[in-house]
């Protein structure tokens, strides 16, 4: 089946699927693709206006159709679909190769990137002519972020020759592999800022407080160290819409499956602490007041020799993930899908977690009632009982809890509060993380560098996580206080996705003023009436998640 054979099949496939949940009141407008006025009942094109608050998305070149079919799912609550665009046959398939580390490099031990210094990508390109390749350096751009200046970040090396059809790329990736080179085929729709035709997919929730008369919250479903798939967490919790959450742990070598990699607030109850400095979303169970801060967390363990400060919540000791944690290694400072160490923490458990605290060499102490203490361990895991909590130490915490002994009084406390002071770990509400912030009171504001999505030496993770295109989820908040979550389908053929630069200009064009990436890639989920009605990019379908946002 060739592309536009494969994409029509794709397409009336997902037609069927979304036409499973579309129940209510359907809405369906088509915005004119020029810029004069549109008939009536339709919207204007032009990016700078608006037709009945409808704003075409500012993706690709100005003339590309756009449809929105708007579906009431409840009170207060719509569902709008999104179509923009269309497979474009001059959109070509590339060939992208893997740049050996050179002597000028950041890192000349570094394993090969796509992106490098000028030095090693032309050194590459030497190599490639001398075995009769014809190759190119292109600059990669980085435009200006709130903390990242705009400018040449490395350089790629692609093949001078592209090619229509994917299997033409894989074919010349196969011979260079013979001849000693690392590449990839890659589809020239997924560059980010790339305004050739293409086609993308959104499904837009949006909830609005005044007339909302259900619960939005978020969930872990039953423990948090398994992970579901975000249509399995919408049944558990006999959801009317969901999306998925938050960045969580996915390898077990970085912790426990599952475990949210950032704050984490559920029906009130504080399950994960942030990664320092980092964005999250706040909701309350009537869609009021939803907004975006940046947390701070206070855990502390009082002993009868004074008080101890935790390092976390109800994830593996020693293991922290996106990192922001104290004391920890290589950084304390956010640094994205990076798992930190520390040898030596304290970290508080209860039966959120799971069937069992983590195993291994240590100390748990398990408190009861009125936080006595009930049982001590030299080595660390154990069952926790209804009401039970427990706090774990490793390494050189140890001895902080050397002193106690059955029926010791052990009080946790464990609370995260927003910048402005308020407690969010309590009832009614719900916090899941995040990251980068994408805007800010109506303006553009990515914290690239500071939520951890610039790697010090290593320029192909903002190449690869920020400036490509991605399935992206991302949330906030629009003009009339209503919470909006989006999520946008990347990484097929007929999928274009969006770099994060793009992510803040759609939230923008959406209407929101506020607005903040969540977990996306493979992660990226939108579920309705129990169907998935987004388009999971994985090979395998729809992935286990750590959490979701549910409306019920």
């Amino acid at each position: 089946m060739d592309l536009l054979g494969y994409v029509s099949h794709q397409r009336s496939a997902r037609a069927a699927a979304a036409g499973l949940a579309a129940v209510g009141l359907v809405a369906s407008v088509t915005l004119a693709p020029g810029g004069s006025p549109p008939a009536s009942g339709a919207a204007s094109t032009d990016r700078t206006n608006t037709h009945h608050g409808v704003s075409r998305l500012p993706l690709g070149p100005a003339g590309l159709p756009e449809t929105r079919t708007t579906t009431t799912l409840e009170r207060g609550v719509t569902w709008t679909h999104i179509e923009r665009g269309a497979v474009s046959p001059d959109v070509r398939w590339v060939v992208e190769l893997s740049i050996p580390s050179s002597d000028s490099s950041p890192d000349p031990d570094a394993p090969p990137r796509a992106v490098q210094d000028r030095a090693a990508a032309d050194a590459l390109v030497a190599q490639l002519t001398a075995a009769g390749v014809s190759a190119q350096v292109q600059p990669v751009e980085q435009p200006a972020t709130a903390d990242v200046p705009a400018g040449v970040i490395g350089y790629r090396v692609r093949l001078t020759a592209t090619y229509a059809e994917k299997t033409q790329a894989d074919a010349q990736v196969a011979a260079l592999r013979g001849q000693g080179f690392t590449s990839r085929s890659w589809y020239a729709g997924w560059d980010g800022g790339n305004r050739a035709g293409g086609h993308w997919s959104l499904e837009v929730l949006t909830i609005d407080p005044h007339r909302f008369r259900g619960d939005l919250s978020a969930t872990y479903g039953p423990d948090i160290e398994k992970r579901e798939t975000t249509s399995a967490l919408a049944a558990y919790e006999h959801a009317t819409a969901a999306v998925n959450a938050g960045f969580f742990v996915l390898d077990p070598a970085a912790g426990a499956e599952g475990d949210p990699a950032g704050a984490g607030v559920y029906d009130g109850r504080l399950a994960s602490e942030p990664v320092a400095g980092r964005p999250v979303l706040v909701l309350r169970d009537d869609a009021r007041s939803t907004e975006i801060t940046r947390p701070v967390w206070r855990g502390t363990a009082r002993l009868a020799g004074g008080t101890a400060v935790l390092d976390g919540l109800d994830r593996v000791p020693g293991l922290i993930r996106n990192c922001g944690g104290i004391g920890d290694s290589p950084t304390d400072h956010p640094l994205h899908d990076t798992t930190c160490t520390d040898s030596g923490e304290l970290v508080a458990f209860d039966t959120q977690f799971g069937a069992r605290t983590p195993s291994g060499p240590g100390r748990e102490v398990v408190t009861g009632r009125h936080g006595r203490v009930v049982a001590i361990a030299d080595s660390r895991g154990t069952e926790l009982k209804p009401g039970q909590r427990s706090v774990q130490a490793t390494g050189d915490r140890v001895p902080e809890l050397a002193g106690l002994t059955v029926g010791d009084r052990l009080d946790l406390r464990t609370h995260l509060y927003s910048r402005s002071g308020q407690r969010l770990d309590r009832p009614r509400v719900s916090v899941v993380n995040g990251g980068p912030l994408l805007l800010a009171r109506g303006r553009e504001r990515i914290t690239q560098a500071a939520d951890g999505m610039v790697h010090p030496g290593d320029p192909s993770f903002a190449y690869g996580w920020v400036l490509q295109r991605n399935p992206r989820t991302f949330a906030g908040v629009d003009r009339r206080g209503r919470t909006v979550l989006v999520t946008v389908d990347g990484r097929q053929l007929d999928q274009d996705g969006l770099s994060i630069p793009e992510t803040a200009d759609v939230a923008r064009s959406l209407g929101l003023v506020d607005a903040m990436n969540l977990d996306g890639g493979g992660s990226t989920a939108a579920v309705i009436d129990g169907s998935v009605v987004s388009h999971p990019s994985d090979a395998t379908g729809e992935r286990p998640v750590g959490d979701a946002i549910v409306i019920r």
